[in-house]
């Protein structure tokens, strides 16, 4: 991935609130469809799985297809449980993996 994602997750939260959390990644997700100058096939290469854990267990998670555009913004909500560390975590179809991590405190 050319640039690191970004992710925006709130530093504190009180404890059963519904936090809303955002991640934008810089990626081409090039579908393998199109072709380049000389008129060969660029080659596939998208990301292909985005996962969000907490304490070692996937408290979110998505399969991404070709048809997803480029640089994927991702948001979603989770429940404010307990105080740790939040894993982001991106792989892409030549199993280059990428991951960001962020705290939160729970109160």
């Amino acid at each position: 991935m050319a640039n690191q994602p970004r992710v925006k997750l709130p530093k504190t939260a009180k404890s059963g609130e519904l936090v809303q959390v955002k991640t934008l990644a810089s990626h081409d997700m090039e579908t393998g469809n199109r072709k380049d100058k000389e008129g060969k096939a660029i080659p596939r290469l998208i990301l292909k799985k985005f996962s969000c854990t907490l304490g070692g267990a996937e408290i979110f998670g998505a399969d991404m297809h070709p048809a997803v555009s480029a640089n994927p913004y991702i948001t979603f909500y989770i429940k404010a449980e307990k105080s740790g560390s939040y894993v982001f975590t991106w792989t892409d179809d030549n199993g280059e993996v990428t991951t960001v991590s962020q705290d939160m405190a729970v109160s």
